[in-house]
């Protein structure tokens, strides 16, 4: 990430260097259209498809259209942001902040749309209490970051050094279970990063949403086949491909659908998931995670 002390008075798009799109066959020009507007570099990773890739497993065949994004991520001194082709971005995009701290060199990767996620520390833009889990609690909940947890690809910033790291995670993956085992790779990939001492941050709110169908794959592997953002920055600048019903927009499926997610979103607060007890006992910062983790509630 850049290292300029500048915190967050600039939008995250002016930290991005470029913006990739990963997708397979859904169209992708309303998202890359959208994007451009806001100021994002954009380029389309579309899958080509390889003979043998008929017998992977399509969560490694996933894992190889993100591992093209991140091989060009090296290449690049300053932040990239890698989106799949179902992210919806919320309308005010180009003017959020960047979710992680420009001036913490230790940053690896943010996320901007984050699922089953838990929070560990919060700080501010800038203060070295990013660091150090228990450091003084922080006074306000203006302007406060997080690290945490999360799961989904949806849309995250990365720079080169996670991309090399996330480069060799892939090649572990490949290894064990290997291409034609679905693996949840991307539910480890926090875990992975921090092991090796590095930060990862999730946003206040959601930048945008997970807009596309439920995944068979992860219903086969009893898991939830569809994840949705629980709290958002604002309001969504097109309607997702869960909303609609017979090629028309479907306000019913779409309020529906969102209704869901802000409660699920309440239910995982409420049963200590998002902020985890043990968390607010053993750290220094017990009221500022409480604050962080009710404040991003407190919207429309």
């Amino acid at each position: 990430m850049p290292m300029e002390n500048q915190g967050t008075s600039r939008p995250l798009v002016d930290y991005i260097a470029q913006t990739f799109v990963i997708a397979y066959k859904e169209p992708t020009e309303q998202l890359t259209n959208t994007l451009e507007q806001f100021g994002c570099d954009c380029t389309v990773l579309r899958q080509v498809h390889q003979p043998g890739y008929e017998t992977y497993s399509p969560s490694f065949l996933c894992l190889l259209n993100h591992r093209s994004a991140w091989e060009l991520a090296l290449r690049s001194k300053r932040p990239t942001l890698i989106v799949e082709a179902d992210f919806v971005p919320v309308a005010n995009f180009a003017q959020l902040p960047p979710p992680f701290d420009p001036t913490d060199e230790s940053v690896v990767i943010a996320w901007l749309y984050t699922c089953a996620a838990h929070i560990f520390n919060v700080s501010k833009p800038g203060s070295k209490s990013a660091s150090k889990p228990g450091s003084k609690s922080v006074s306000n909940k203006t302007n406060v970051l997080a690290q945490g947890y999360s799961t989904s690809m949806v849309a995250y910033v990365v720079n080169a050094k996670s991309a090399r790291q996330l480069i060799e995670l892939a090649a572990q993956v490949e290894k064990d279970p290997g291409p034609r085992q679905y693996s949840p790779w991307d539910s480890g990939i926090e875990y992975y990063l921090r092991d090796l001492g590095m930060h990862n941050y999730v946003p206040f709110r959601n930048y945008g949403e997970h807009g596309g169908l439920p995944n068979p794959e992860h219903g086969r592997n009893r898991l939830s086949k569809a994840h949705r953002a629980d709290v958002l920055y604002g309001k969504l600048a097109f309607a997702p491909m869960y909303a609609s019903e017979h090629g028309k927009l479907s306000r019913w499926m779409w309020w529906k659908v969102r209704a869901y997610a802000r409660v699920k979103g309440l239910g995982r607060l409420l049963l200590l998931k998002y902020l985890r007890g043990e968390v607010v006992k053993k750290s220094r910062q017990g009221w500022a995670l409480v604050r962080f983790a009710i404040a991003r509630h407190l919207t429309l």
